[in-house]
């Protein structure tokens, strides 16, 4: 049989329930919790696979006494079926969407706590323009957003980025600065005139995100620099749950200096140093250019676009001349 031909027989044949099934078994951690999850028998699975695999002509998921993977097919299937899905999905909004008025739901992806009001504003000026559009905003891990995005299960996402995947669009929306801080219960809270070494085998919290290789990595390179302790005592992908560690007093953790400004002046958090030259982090606007926008997605997207092309990014960086506990601290 030629290619094409092979082709033209799977794009007839293949079943698009029996992929919508198939996502779920490759998301599963057997076929018995697939099952569940489509609420269907276990052999009734089973047979969806088989037939599935029969069709394909691989073997898509490695099953034998206590092990469950997907194939490389698998994997690769997987991958496709999830941007098949977003896509069946979308064209169901879209058709529902064709009204004169501009209507639709948006569903924003963003990472834990992003504080920009040029983002603020362009939402506000988008409820006024289009009052009968709704929209939802999902807080994920950068990496999840980023994975909404790509699997066309979100309308755009506002995230950190480390890797760059080639089918999604970036831009940055904001520039923002990163500094060390304690809560009232930790031995450095309030103390003036300390100097970088002073926090050397201090404990740290910090973000899932804070590794060499991720994208928190400037932050990273700052604890190390200040030799705090190897062992961090507490993690969390979201802003608040470090933020709570950090006032805790269960370690010294980074946060987002104009983020945590109203918590340094209320006295839940200090300020430690370096003072100078605070490592910046970039939050970047992600879409899916391959996406099929309804038209509520694309006036907010375009305006999105549209605001960072005219403002400069100076007019978009947050933090960096936020003050801290006086002038005496300085030293690093």
């Amino acid at each position: 049989m030629t290619e094409d031909s092979e082709t033209d027989r799977l794009t007839r044949d293949l079943d698009w329930n029996l992929l919508r099934s198939f996502v779920a078994m490759a998301e599963a951690r057997s076929i018995t919790d697939a099952a569940q999850r489509l609420r269907l028998t276990q052999p009734s699975v089973s047979i969806a696979l088989k037939k599935l695999e029969d069709r394909i002509g691989k073997r898509l998921i490695d099953r034998a006494p206590g092990r469950y993977e997907l194939t490389r097919a698998g994997a690769l299937l997987y991958r496709e079926a999830v941007e098949i899905h977003g896509a069946v999905h979308r064209l169901s909004t879209l058709m529902r969407d064709m009204t004169d008025e501009v209507t639709g739901h948006v569903r924003i992806a963003v990472a834990s706590h992003v504080v920009c009001p040029l983002f603020d504003q362009v939402l506000s000026e988008f409820h006024a323009a289009y009052p009968r559009a709704t929209l939802s905003i999902s807080v994920l891990g950068s990496g999840s957003a980023l994975a909404s995005v790509a699997s066309r299960t979100a309308s755009f996402a506002i995230c950190l980025v480390h890797r760059r995947d080639p089918k999604i669009e970036y831009l940055r929306l904001y520039r923002e600065f990163f500094g060390l801080f304690c809560g009232p219960p930790h031995p450095l809270f309030g103390r003036r005139g300390l100097r970088q070494k002073d926090l050397a085998g201090h404990s740290a919290v910090s973000f899932e995100t804070d590794r060499l290789h991720d994208a928190l990595r400037p932050v990273t390179l700052l604890r190390a620099e200040s030799e705090l302790s190897e062992r961090i005592i507490g993690t969390s992908s979201h802003l608040e749950e470090v933020r709570r560690m950090v006032i805790s007093g269960l370690g010294i953790g980074p946060l987002p200096l104009h983020v945590v400004e109203r918590d340094v002046r209320d006295g839940l958090l200090w300020r430690l140093p370096p003072y100078v030259n605070p490592p910046p982090i970039d939050v970047h606007l992600a879409w899916n250019p391959k996406a099929m926008l309804n038209r509520a997605e694309s006036a907010l997207l375009g305006a999105l676009q549209e605001a960072i092309a005219s403002v400069p990014i100076a007019d978009r960086t947050y933090g960096l001349d936020t003050s801290h506990e006086g002038t005496e601290g300085k030293a690093t």
